[in-house]
């Protein structure tokens, strides 16, 4: 169920009430699960820092110039998350780095996408003002990300990623706020 018929002013509004609710430190425990292979879950655990960006925030403007975009405030307001992961149940090496989201109506717009470094554009709605739901294309392939806020100590995730109309994976994931 989306936002259907939701006014931009009232979709931007949830967003940045979400995104400053989910500011903060956060524990990530996630799963991810091949669904066309014959595999052990990967598991994944990481620790988030999320900030909350204003309007005008260098990281937004360099956002909006990455996309092009012919404001340079054109972005309402976003997040910054950094990270630090580790693989828990494979032999690959830590991960860690940072991403930068921002929003103009019902577009989110991000530096890198989930399997890319190039920038890319989400849809985002929200079934409630606890779930915001984002779908992005690119690479012949289709993310589907629903992200629950519970209460003020946890949100859960879940993505789906499908190619060619068949979905090939599914992540989900508990982060606790520490």
């Amino acid at each position: 169920m989306g936002s259907v018929g939701m006014t931009n002013a009232t979709l931007e509004s949830l967003v940045v009430d979400f995104f400053k609710r989910s500011q903060g430190q956060w524990k990530s425990q996630r799963r991810y699960y091949m669904l066309n292979q014959e595999s052990e879950p990967q598991e994944v655990e990481s620790l988030l820092e999320i900030s909350f960006l204003q309007q005008g925030a260098p990281e937004l403007r360099d956002l909006a110039d990455l996309h092009q975009l012919e404001v340079q405030d054109a972005l309402l307001c976003g997040t910054k998350v950094t990270w630090n992961s580790s693989y828990t149940n494979r032999n690959r090496k830590d991960s860690h780095g940072s991403t930068s989201f921002g929003i103009v109506g019902n577009k989110l717009y991000r530096d890198r996408g989930f399997a890319t470094n190039q920038p890319v554009i989400a849809i985002c709605s929200f079934s409630n003002p606890d779930i915001l739901c984002l779908r992005t294309e690119y690479n012949q392939s289709v993310f589907e990300e629903e992200i629950r806020l519970i209460g003020h100590s946890y949100r859960t995730r879940q993505t789906i990623i499908s190619r060619a109309g068949e979905e090939i994976t599914i992540g989900q994931y508990l982060e606790t706020r520490i």
